[in-house]
């Protein structure tokens, strides 16, 4: 006699659908997975072009700045400056301008007691 459906086990009537169940759950959390993750490096592409942008406006008004500098301290600049505020500064004389030797470097002790990495003897 054959044997109903009535007298099988619920886990063999329901173990097709828990696994399509469980493949469909499979299938779509890797779609949500893969989108979220094109989504975060679009995101982060985005992030980096920002960031790049800022750093090379940032490189011009650098470059920009060292120029500022350079002209305005410049001889010729700050002399106009002076003149400008009118500080009253005049270029000095010959007789206030001091030179001084160069000092000489002693060494405390001579260059042949000086020790060095021992040579090999051949």
């Amino acid at each position: 006699m054959a044997r109903n459906r009535r007298y099988q086990s619920a886990a063999i009537r329901f173990g097709p659908a828990v696994k399509a169940f469980v493949l469909c759950l499979l299938v779509g959390g890797s779609g949500v997975g893969y989108v979220w993750q094109k989504s975060q490096i679009s995101q982060l592409g985005d992030q980096i072009r920002k960031r790049e942008r800022e750093l090379d406006a940032l490189r011009r008004e650098n470059e920009a700045l060292r120029r500022q500098l350079a002209i305005l301290s410049s001889p010729r600049a700050l002399e106009a400056r002076a003149r400008e505020l009118n500080l009253g500064l005049v270029p000095p004389q010959a007789s206030q301008i001091w030179r001084l030797p160069e000092p000489v470097t002693e060494w405390s002790e001579p260059v042949r007691d000086r020790q060095y990495a021992a040579q090999s003897v051949d």
